[in-house]
């Protein structure tokens, strides 16, 4: 599964930017990540905008998709999250991008229902770009 395989490259945590349609896989994605943590639960926060996980290192799950603005976020801390040694994942990460940290690894997933999924994955920092060994900074799955 792709989000074991991002999350195990992760391991001393990073930010991970989930973007794609109603039903694409993000949270499917996200619960990948949190397999590969050891976590066999993972639900969507998109009423409380976070849960957090204690794993190794510390899984925060962001969904953004209510968000009115990034005050919001700010109101719940999110500057400490940031600061934290921890994977953050954020779903719907387009709707707030003031949000986003410049370093980070973004995953946007094309399709949903029954088709094919295309998953791009878009390294923004060195950290990234050095751990995906991405030149161009873009990989592309389907």
């Amino acid at each position: 599964m792709l989000g074991q395989t991002v999350c195990e490259s992760l391991r001393s945590g990073g930010f991970v930017a989930l973007t794609g349609a109603l039903g694409a896989g993000k949270t499917v994605f996200a619960r990948g990540l949190a397999r590969a943590l050891g976590l066999n639960h993972l639900t969507s926060p998109t009423f409380t905008i976070v849960q957090e996980y204690d794993t190794t290192p510390p899984l925060y799950h962001f969904d953004v998709y209510r968000l009115h603005d990034l005050s919001e976020l700010h109101a719940i801390g999110y500057e400490d999250y940031l600061a934290a040694p921890a994977l953050i994942v954020m779903e719907w990460a387009d709707l707030q991008p003031d949000a986003l940290p410049a370093e980070r690894l973004e995953v946007h997933i094309e399709g949903s229902g029954d088709t094919p999924r295309t998953v791009t994955l878009t390294a923004h920092g060195e950290p990234y770009e050095t751990l995906w060994n991405l030149e161009s900074g873009v990989w592309n799955l389907q």
